[in-house]
């Protein structure tokens, strides 16, 4: 099972764009969150906003107001509507799960992080 991200693109200060998320290659038994991340080169990997099985959600400060994450953590679906994009915003956007692979995998208490492959984002006039 892997996660596929798309929606990346290169767009001007002040566009929008709206990335998907989804498992592919197979199910998974029970997803707890789903999450994007960005990286930039030579810096760390850092959470951009986060959706929890019961629908709840959070997001890092430098977006709020203008990203929103929504989805079907249940169907592992994830999307990130990103509005209002700055220069700031370029990144490599990833995807990233926190779930029981399987039954197996519950039965034994074993959870395990999903990572899409990344999309890159460029807002730039």
């Amino acid at each position: 099972v892997q996660l596929q991200a798309c929606g990346g693109g290169s767009v001007q200060p002040g566009g929008s764009l709206r990335l998907s998320c989804a498992a592919s290659g197979g199910s998974i038994y029970r997803t707890f969150t789903m999450s994007w991340y960005r990286q930039v080169p030579g810096r760390e990997r850092e959470l951009v906003a986060r959706m929890s099985s019961d629908g709840t959600t959070d997001s890092s400060d430098s977006v709020k107001g203008r990203f929103t994450i929504s989805g079907d953590i249940a169907n592992s679906m994830v999307y990130l509507q990103m509005n209002a994009l700055e220069p700031e915003d370029t990144a490599v956007y990833y995807c990233h799960s926190q779930a029981y692979a399987s039954l197996y995998e519950y039965r034994r208490r074993r959870r395990q992080e999903f990572w899409g492959q990344g999309t890159q984002v460029t807002v730039s006039s």
